[in-house]
């Protein structure tokens, strides 16, 4: 059971949210805030929880693009990486298995500054729409 999400079990959306539900609890970044500009949750974090913040990551996100290799990434990861305005070569986009129904990414991205860095995650997919209040409670945000 997902804290506070109702999705049918058997349903496509299951699965993930338990993941997602996982990952949430795993994270050590603190909490997470709603990104307006791309639809999605975020949280920013000090450098020196870069190594416990990949491992959560990697468990759920299990795969990865950097600027290069988006270019021959399944049609649905490029389409993301162009909605977010491409990766910069400090950059990964990471996701759960790519498909066009439903699937949860996530954007790795260093401030620049060797002090922060920043992780978004968000749904994708034909039915993406259809969970996006689920995936809000999920992480406790709201949009506003």
């Amino acid at each position: 059971m997902v804290r506070g999400v109702t999705i049918a079990q058997g349903s496509p959306a299951h699965s993930l949210f338990q993941s997602l539900s996982a990952f949430r609890q795993q994270w050590p970044g603190g909490g997470f805030s709603w990104d307006s500009r791309l639809f999605c949750v975020a949280s920013s974090f000090s450098a020196d929880l870069e190594s416990d913040a990949r491992s959560a990551v990697m468990q759920v996100f299990r795969f990865q693009w950097n600027s290069r290799a988006v270019r021959t990434a399944p049609e649905p990861i490029q389409e993301i990486a162009e909605v977010v305005g491409g990766l910069r070569s400090d950059q990964i986009l990471v996701a759960t298995e790519p498909n066009e129904t439903l699937m949860a990414y996530g954007l790795w991205w260093p401030w620049g500054d060797d002090v922060t860095i920043s992780f978004r995650i968000g749904l994708s997919g034909l039915s993406a729409a259809r969970y996006e209040d689920d995936f809000r409670e999920l992480y406790g945000v709201f949009a506003y």
